[in-house]
Parts: structure tokens; sequence; C-alpha cells
């Protein structure tokens, strides 16, 4: 399993209006490419203009196959011009990882 971990950091203010934009039109489409996600969190402590979401894949070439997908389809293209637009994101950042062996696997789509 790999799990693709995203952490974005809205400029203060606009996190309201992106995560609102991205559930009427992100959300939808993307959740129909790569399923829905294992997590997708604000943080209650910390950056409170920071959230996360993590994607569960069953190796490399899923995610690649999926992510694929994602950027090929229309409506995707349109919602991310639309939160190019709003100008909330102020950074991006993604890491993915591997499960250890010692604790079951969360449940890949």
């Amino acid at each position: 399993m790999l799990l693709d971990v995203r952490t974005y950091t809205c400029k203060p203010g606009t996190m309201k209006s992106h995560l609102a934009l991205y559930e009427q039109i992100g959300k939808p489409v993307q959740v129909s490419h790569l399923g829905a996600p294992l997590l997708y969190a604000t943080c209650e402590t910390g950056n409170p203009n920071e959230y996360i979401h993590i994607w569960c894949y069953r190796n490399a070439a899923d995610r690649e196959q999926r992510r694929a997908a994602l950027w090929a389809d229309p409506q995707w293209l349109a919602y991310v011009e639309k939160s190019r637009q709003l100008g909330a994101l102020e950074s991006q950042h993604n890491k993915l990882m591997k499960p250890v062996d010692f604790f079951p696997e969360p449940h890949a789509q």
C-alpha cells in the first residue's frame, strides 16, 4: 500500500471559501477517480490555515493511473482553474508513505 499524504496551507481568512469550492466542484470528480480519502482534515492545533488529506493506493502504478485519469478530466481542470482564480492556496507539500508491518494497513479504495 502507498499513502499519499498532502498538506496544504491557505492564505489567512480563505480556508472556508477554499474548502467550500472544493466540496462543491472538486470533491465529486476527485472521488470519482481516486475513491474516498482515508482522511480529509483541518488542524485543531498548530497552523489554523493548514489542512491535510490522505489517499490510499495499492502501489505507485495504481496512483499514477488514477491521478492521470483525474488530470485528464475536464471537470477537474475546471475546478483547478476556479481554485487558482480564488487564490486561497499558499503552499502544498506531499509525501508518499508506506505503512509499517506491525500495524494493519488502512483500507484502500
